[in-house]
This record gives C-alpha cells, structure tokens and sequence, in this order.
C-alpha cells in the first residue's frame, strides 16, 4: 500500500479525541504530520487547503483543551476532509469544475456546521468527479486522484479524494455524498468503510445538488466505530431542509458507543436473517465473489442465518437510474452561467453567447453529457417515454427493497462487482463506467441505508462487502458491520 501506515495501525477519530483531551496528542503536531503527509503524497486527494486556518484552531484546541466547553466535544481536534461539493463558508468550493473556480461559498453546510460545533478540524476539499458525476474520480478539472493500494489504478468515485485521503492517512475522517454509489464505491476500491445514509435522515442544506431526490451526504473513515460517530454528528435536525425526515422522540440517532458495548461476542449477529440476492452476485469478478460468499458464511460461523432470493426489477434499476439522475441534473445546473460567481469569459458579448461561452468551457465533456442526455428526457413529447416511465420503475424497486426488508433483517452483496481498475481503462468508454454502478444505485432508488465494509483482498486490491438495511436502520448494519469488522480483523 502507498504510504507509510497499514490500515491497522491507524488513528481512529475516537483515540485522537482521548489523546488530544488527556494532553498525549499535540493537535498541532498531528495537523502538521497530516499535512507533511499531503505535500509529499502523489494521490492528489485536496483541491484546496485550509492549512493555515486549521493550524489555528489546533493551537485553540491545545491551549483549551481542559476547559468544559472544549472536554464535552465529541470530535474535539479531529482533522476531517471534506467533499468539495459540500459548502464550506470562506473555503473555496468547486465541485471540481473550471465553471466554479474562484467560487467561495459565504455559509456552511448544515453538516459543516456541526461538525465544527463537536470539534472537527477542516483539512481541505478532497477531489471528486466534476459535479460528482463519474465512478473513478477521473472527470475532475484538477486532475485523477490516485488508488493509495496501486498509484495506476482509480479510488472510485465520485468521493475518490475522501476515501483515498483516509485510507492513506491523510485524514482522520472524511465526508462524501452518495447519489448512485460515490461513497460506497470508493470505499470499496480504497479498503475503508463508507456508508450512505437512509434518504432524509442527514441534512442536504449546503450540498451543491447533482440528483435531488437521490443523494445523501455520508461519513467515511477507517473503522465502522468512526463511521457510526460520524453519522452521529451529520445527523443533526435541521429546519431549513424539506427533506430531511424529522424523525419521532424514540428513534435513537446514537449511532455510537450505546451499542459497541451491547454487543457481547456477536450478540448483534446471533439470529440474524440475511438476505442475499442473486441479481447483485450474477456477473461480479469471480475472485470478488469469493469473499463476498466467504463474508456472507462468515456471518453464518457467528450465528446468523442467509437464502440467496430474487429480486426481478433490479435489472432495470442503472437505466432507471441514469434517466432520472441525468434529468435532475440538467435542472440543477442550469444555475451555472458565470454571471454570479464562477468562472467568466474575458468579453461580455449578449447573454446568449456568454451564457453558452461561459458553460462550454466550465463543464467538462461528462457533465455535459449528462446534462444533454437529462435535458432530451426532459423535453416535450418524450417526459413520459423516458422520465415517466423511470419513476415508476424506480417505485417498483422500492416496493421490491421493502419486501424483501420485511422479511430479512438485512441484504448483503458485493459492494462493486469488480476490484479497481487501472487509470484510463473506461473514462473513453461511458456506459462502461455507467455499468460499474450496477449494484449501488438501486439502493438510492429505493432510499435505504447502505454500508461498505473491507472483506479482503484481491491481488493486493480492496474488496467491498456492501450491506443493507431497511429505512432508518442504520443502527443495525453498523452493528453488523462491526462484528464483521471484529472477527475478522481487516
């Protein structure tokens, strides 16, 4: 692996707070370790830094530390990295495209701001797929990020740089949003654990939108402790996002701790029911379908049960999918003309050639595929042929994900049919990389949460096992999850 570290010997969230309140660990020194670390690195995690703001807060921290209103904080000196298309007030944000270079939100994302208010240390904006539209993290304006396992090799995406930042150790924990798989994805192909959150259940304010109906904001770090933390502080309530659901006084949003010790041996897996279904195992590399079964027998050595079922409609889910992302996202982007912020060309002519002059140079070749593509599904006389007819399909998949919930207590399948692959193998190819979200995004169709978690190697390269849960069970795949993570020590 590059670097220097083994994912065992890294600074969970959890050791880095302990350390920092008991005076063991220096904040300042290990932000200033971290970002050594991202001078040297050849991965290209980071467009941009905040270094000289998050060295001051570290020296705050230090100098605080024993103070109450410091000690109470649950990610108190916690370097983090965060997507690039996550608002961050004074911090340049660009979803990775020339069209918003220069552009400096003037708020913070409701997840910002609580991560902020438990403690966390920005690092940076990690790099991503232009407008999170990509699965390897190649279509960014700022160049590839590199796999941390094999310097020719993608980290997956569209959270490439968050996921590559962790498991190199150039974050402690990281964040990414998830519209069709760009957390889970390169989770899977960087060995780290990424989940996406039920739809509604984290705050999309300040979340620059690509799909609205389908993204979520997520965490990503080492180990499914740190995950569950994570998820623990983006979930705060918050008013000024519709669509968050705002859950009854008994759902617990304690993600962690409460059950890390509940779990006695594997009393979160004992008498556990799993499904597994076929569609999401037919066609996977067959080495990744190796341990994926092996995972799967594993849980069964600790006591659960599994059937292999059929779920019919999955084979429409990617076309279903890309109709309706494509379609949102020739909406949202709309917005982008340069006139507000962002980039401009050097002579204003009429608007409608500075609008088009603006937009050509500012979207890369994939984000104007999609937006054409969505634009077309959108347009008179075919809204229903297309459109239409994929949102019913999508209602299908749910209908098919609640089923098969009610009767199992989760699903587990291969997170990415294949390991990853090497830089510049499917950029030139679209459908290709269209094709390597087959088995994430119809759990985005459906809205339920999601989980991807290491299960092992292949030819020195991560594999991701890709766990399910019903909506708003979080608490039971991060249970899952950590027993896994327990027994089997990967």
């Amino acid at each position: 692996m590059y670097g220097d570290q083994t994912m065992n010997d890294k600074l969970t969230a959890t050791e880095t707070v302990e350390g920092i309140k008991t005076g063991d660990i220096s904040c300042e020194d290990l932000l200033s370790k971290i970002y050594e670390r991202i001078a040297r690195s050849k991965l290209n995690c980071f467009i941009t830094l905040n270094k000289e703001d998050a060295l001051e807060q570290a020296i705050e921290v230090d100098k605080h530390r024993t103070e109450e209103q410091y000690s109470r904080k649950k990610l108190l000196g916690v370097p983090i990295a965060i997507k690039d298309s996550i608002s961050t007030k004074g911090i340049q944000t660009t979803c990775a495209s020339n069209i918003l270079t220069g552009y400096v939100p003037p708020y913070d994302a409701t997840v910002i701001e609580a991560l902020k208010r438990e403690g966390a240390i920005i690092l940076g904006k990690t790099n991503m797929d232009e407008f999170c539209m990509g699965t390897s993290t190649e279509t960014s304006y700022y160049g590839a990020t590199k796999n941390p396992y094999d310097l020719h090799r993608v980290p997956g995406g569209s959270s490439g740089g968050s996921a590559a930042a962790v498991a190199a150790d150039e974050a402690v924990l990281a964040i990414g949003s998830d519209t069709g798989g760009s957390i889970r994805c390169p989770a899977s192909f960087c060995g780290i654990v990424g989940l996406k959150p039920t739809y509604g259940l984290v705050s999309r304010y300040g979340l620059i939108a690509y799909a609205n109906s389908l993204e979520q904001i997520g965490p990503m770090a080492a180990s499914v402790t740190d995950t569950a933390l994570l998820l623990e502080i983006l979930s705060a309530k918050d008013e000024r996002d519709s669509t968050q659901v705002k859950l009854n006084n008994n759902a617990s949003t304690n993600y962690c701790c409460h059950w890390i010790s509940d779990n006695d041996e594997t009393g979160g897996i004992t008498g556990m029911k799993i499904g597994v279904p076929k569609e999401f195992i037919e066609g996977v590399s067959p080495e990744v379908e190796k341990l994926v079964w092996d995972a799967i027998q594993k849980y069964e050595g600790l006591g659960a049960t599994y059937e292999q079922i059929s779920m019919r409609n999955m084979k429409y889910a990617l076309a279903s999918y890309y109709i309706i992302a494509m379609s949102e996202a020739s909406s949202n982007l709309a917005r982008f003309d340069g006139l507000r912020y962002g980039l401009r060309t050097e002579k204003d002519e009429d608007w409608h050639t500075t609008f088009s002059q603006i937009r050509s140079k500012g979207f890369g070749e994939e984000v104007k595929r999609r937006i054409i593509l969505g634009t077309y599904a959108l347009s008179a006389g075919y809204y229903g042929k297309y459109y239409l007819k994929a949102l019913k399909v999508r209602t299908l998949i749910k209908r098919e994900f609640d089923t098969a919930l009610k009767k199992y207590d989760m699903l587990a399948m291969p997170t990415m049919p294949f390991v990853a692959f090497e830089l510049g193998e499917r950029i030139k190819d679209p459908l290709s990389l269209y094709l390597a979200d087959v088995n994430t995004v119809p759990i985005n169709l459906a809205g339920v949460p999601s989980i991807s978690i290491p299960c092992g190697f292949s030819n020195g390269l991560p594999v991701g096992l890709q766990l399910v849960g019903t909506h708003f069970d979080e608490d039971r795949i991060l249970k899952a999850a950590f027993d896994y993570e327990r027994e089997s020590g990967i």
